[in-house]
């Protein structure tokens, strides 16, 4: 085997993991978890409060709602929040985004963080 073949088994069987993390999410189930994230963020397009407007995050680019106010972290992390970016984001903002205005400690149970994004996937249209 050669050295490409290797490292390329090496890519998979290091991936393989990371996606058997993430658990199939409930949107019901998430609808009842965002309740603790209601206290600064809302899914109403164009609507702000402490946080941004989560309607439509999966999929957007971060620091990318006009008019809000992001830290200089966020702006610059040229991040995409896809499922997977969400669901590591979501276990530890400040540990994930050095320097995020979001001072939420995190949802550490993964079904959590699973059901949240299937909610937050309806929340798309």
């Amino acid at each position: 085997m050669n050295h490409s073949m290797l490292f390329a088994a090496a890519a998979l069987l290091a991936a393989a993991p990371a996606a058997a993390q993430m658990p199939k999410g409930d949107a019901a189930a998430g609808e009842k978890v965002f309740n603790q994230c209601k206290a600064c963020h809302v899914t109403t397009k164009g609507v702000n409060r402490v946080g941004p407007s989560l309607h439509a995050v999966v999929g957007r680019k971060s620091g990318s709602i006009t008019g809000y106010k992001y830290s200089a972290a966020n702006q610059k992390s040229n991040v995409t929040w896809d499922e997977a970016t969400l669901f590591k984001y979501l276990e530890a903002p400040m540990k994930f985004m050095p320097g995020t205005k979001m001072a939420f400690a995190g949802l550490k149970k993964p079904e959590d963080r699973a059901n949240v994004i299937a909610y937050l996937k309806t929340q798309n249209k």
